[in-house]
């Protein structure tokens, strides 16, 4: 059996998709499992056990006859059985049938009529539920678990090694992201933490825990931010792991995460890190598991994130 999963979206939608494609393989570990996925998001699969190929496609790009008939072309000739598809478009159900997939699942809307089941579309509930219940399209209804990601051994070596060259292996650290992607600011979506605040809380935690290190993640477009914490607070470490599976390692190895909504925070979930994560215009229902005993979400009140106390968060790092 040859299955396809339709996942637009960025790495965080990946990682909450992971329970699906678990459940998926529990239930047919013969079969193959092939996702089609944004750019942006191919090296989500690195920490996923569950996929034997990643199929790459700008779903958001203005894609025109030419880059669907090759689109067309590259999954007629992999032969699939079942599809299931997170998106709506009327053109990816048409897709599909094109192919000729004799099982076609999707979410119930009015663009839906060329796929074969549909289930609900839950918005308010946890996404990664959200998710698994496409599976009820194949009769499948074992609840959702919790996303889980498997860490390559030479990506947990790597993060050993960072640690012992920055000194923190035997201490433990706290480890903090402070913003988001560069696609959320350019949609107006404001998750990033003011740098301003973020050191606040790192001047509280250096005065109480002055042993323990603060080691900040600086991506690729995290050097302004970092660059301004670092000015305020230059006994800062800052790692940037290459890939996501030496992130996931290097999360793994953290006392504490802070962060905000943002694959890393994701997967902090994913590796049992403690957590508390901060949200702005998101509702953290919707991406934080419920009654999660690592993840401590903060939700700012005005839905703007800067409008969270420095307090606010120092109260949950202290609390008991």
């Amino acid at each position: 059996m040859r299955i396809l999963a339709l996942v637009p979206g960025g790495i965080g939608d990946q990682i909450l998709f992971f329970p699906t494609l678990a459940t998926l393989k529990q239930t047919y570990p013969q079969a193959q499992i092939d996702v089609l996925v944004e750019p942006r998001s191919k090296g989500a699969y690195r920490v996923c056990p569950s996929v034997s190929d990643v199929l790459v496609f700008d779903y958001k790009d203005r894609n025109g006859l030419a880059d669907y008939l090759n689109l067309l072309g590259m999954i007629r000739d992999r032969e699939y059985d079942i599809a299931l598809t997170l998106g709506q478009r009327w053109a990816v159900g048409l897709l599909l049938w094109l192919n000729g997939i004799t099982t076609r699942v999707g979410y119930e809307s009015p663009k839906s009529c060329l796929l074969t089941a549909t289930v609900p579309l839950k918005t308010e509930q946890y996404a990664a539920e959200m998710y698994h219940d496409l599976l009820l399209g194949l009769g499948i209804q074992t609840p959702c678990p919790t996303p889980t990601i498997t860490v390559p051994k030479s990506d947990i070596d790597w993060a050993e090694a960072t640690q012992d060259r920055m000194g923190i292996r035997d201490t433990g650290y706290i480890l903090i992201h402070g913003g988001s992607s560069q696609l959320a600011v350019t949609k107006g979506i404001d998750k990033i933490y003011p740098p301003q605040n973020w050191s606040a809380i790192i001047a509280d935690l250096q005065t109480k825990q002055p042993d323990v290190p603060i080691v900040v993640i600086k991506g690729p477009e995290d050097s302004a931010l970092v660059g301004e914490l670092l000015a305020k607070a230059p006994n800062l470490k800052v790692v940037s792991p290459p890939d996501i599976g030496k992130l996931a390692a290097f999360i793994a190895g953290a006392n504490l995460m802070l962060c905000t909504d943002s694959a890393p925070m994701h997967l902090a979930i994913a590796v049992g890190t403690y957590t508390i994560a901060l949200f702005g215009p998101t509702d953290a229902k919707k991406l934080v598991p419920p009654n999660s005993e690592t993840c401590i979400p903060i939700q700012s009140p005005s839905k703007a994130i800067g409008d969270i106390a420095p307090v606010t968060v120092l109260e949950q790092i202290w609390r008991g």
